[in-house]
């Protein structure tokens, strides 16, 4: 049985990145990956300008100025925000300015309103500035043709932004992933359904799928298919053909109607992958259909499953998008707020809060059962903490790896 790292090497090294690129609009692009550089013919800022209320000057002016020995300067113009400044500024003279407003030409320094009081047509001058104080000069941010945004890059809030700034209206991304969700067993039915004695409402489509969305990724939900070899090789087939990789739940353990394995093999796939010493999620299959098309057969109990999609498929995901930096895992130590248990034959995980306390990142149990079927008390969470192979117990205060997935 393989470990969580080496498993965790076998699927990044069987993932070739999608090449194939497509251009959205700017309102569509959040959550896309980046397929080339980004550049603009743009500096930013676009021009000098103010970065507080205040008064543009000639630092010469105002260098020797003091409460004792005040410098009064003539007001010649107002320059509010998005304003172009209609005058320049000679020695004596000073413009009234407002943050975000820009420079008039020969103004150098910026004095805050608090340094001055306004009489009439002049402004005086009672504390001396820094030169250049307060101005954002053009170009200081970001200078026009060099690389803005790398390729690679995932775009969240803070680089549409960066898009918009810079006039990008239809951007190159990388195309999003489309993978098949199949849910296995008889005993599934859908949220529609009327539930009867013996059967299990069907979470698996809808987590797997929420969780893709999350990731970039399209979700092609299959629905379920019952325990028949014949009918899971017929939608395995199908799904192969319209999809880039396959997440099947159920199917995957030792028992005898768990035909995944079987499936695979019959229509040519190479199992990679075959139980890792990981709880919850143990039973895994990870197969290869040809150069880059991979089946992810993972358990159907549903903690196991939303484990494994944090553990592996994640920054599987990240990776095949073209990702930067895709293998880059939030790990961190803490200190547990609880006593952590394990059998100790493999890594286990526990699921739980993780808050930042003093500089200290501490980890505390969700309440309830730790048990791969209680999908209840995952609601909220954003951490697993790590109790490796060989260890039973760590103490409350004691350190602990944590995986952060929020």
């Amino acid at each position: 049985m393989l470990n969580v790292n080496e498993v965790e090497q076998i699927i990044s090294d069987l993932i070739k990145p999608i090449k194939d690129i497509e251009l959205v609009s700017l309102s569509s692009v959040d959550n896309r990956v980046l397929a080339q550089d980004i550049t603009s013919d743009l500096d930013f800022p676009y021009w000098d300008n103010s970065a507080m209320d205040g008064y543009a000057v000639k630092y010469s002016d105002v260098a020797l100025t003091s409460e004792k020995n005040p410098v009064i300067l003539k007001v010649i113009e107002e320059i509010k925000t998005g304003y172009s400044p209609q005058k320049k500024l000679k020695m004596g003279e000073a413009a009234r300015i407002f943050t975000g407003g820009m420079l008039p030409q020969g103004a150098d320094t910026i004095v805050i309103q608090e340094n001055t009081l306004r009489q009439g047509d002049n402004v005086l001058i009672t504390h001396p500035p820094l030169k250049g104080e307060f101005v954002r000069h053009k170009g200081s941010f970001y200078q026009a043709g060099k690389c803005l945004i790398p390729a690679g890059s995932r775009i969240n809030a803070p680089e549409v932004a960066i898009l918009a700034t810079a006039q990008c209206l239809d951007i190159p991304v990388v195309r999003s992933p489309r993978i098949a969700i199949i849910s296995t067993g008889d005993e599934l039915i859908s949220p529609q359904d009327t539930l009867k004695t013996g059967k299990i409402i069907d979470s698996n489509q809808y987590l797997i799928a929420s969780f893709l969305k999350q990731n970039g990724a399209i979700p092609l939900p299959w629905g379920i298919i019952p325990d028949e070899l014949d009918a899971l090789e017929t939608e395995v087939k199908k799904a192969l053909a319209e999809a880039d990789w396959i997440i099947s739940t159920g199917g995957v353990s030792v028992g005898e109607y768990d035909y995944v394995d079987k499936v695979i093999e019959k229509l040519g796939g190479e199992i990679k992958v075959k139980n890792v010493r990981m709880k919850p999620g143990k039973p895994l299959t990870i197969a290869t259909f040809g150069e880059n098309k991979l089946y992810f057969g993972i358990p159907g109990n549903p903690v196991s499953t939303m484990v494994t999609c944090w553990r592996f498929l994640k920054s599987a995901i990240a990776k095949l998008s073209g990702e930067i930096n895709p293998s880059s895992l939030p790990i961190v130590k803490g200190i547990t707020c609880n006593h952590l248990r394990s059998q100790g034959t493999r890594e286990t995980y526990l699921w739980g809060y993780t808050n930042l306390v003093d500089g200290y990142y501490q980890f505390t149990m969700a309440e309830g059962s730790h048990n791969s079927g209680n999908l209840i008390n995952l609601q909220g969470v954003n951490s697993l903490a790590i109790i490796p192979v060989g260890v039973n117990l760590i103490e409350m205060g004691d350190d602990v790896s944590i995986f952060l997935i929020k």
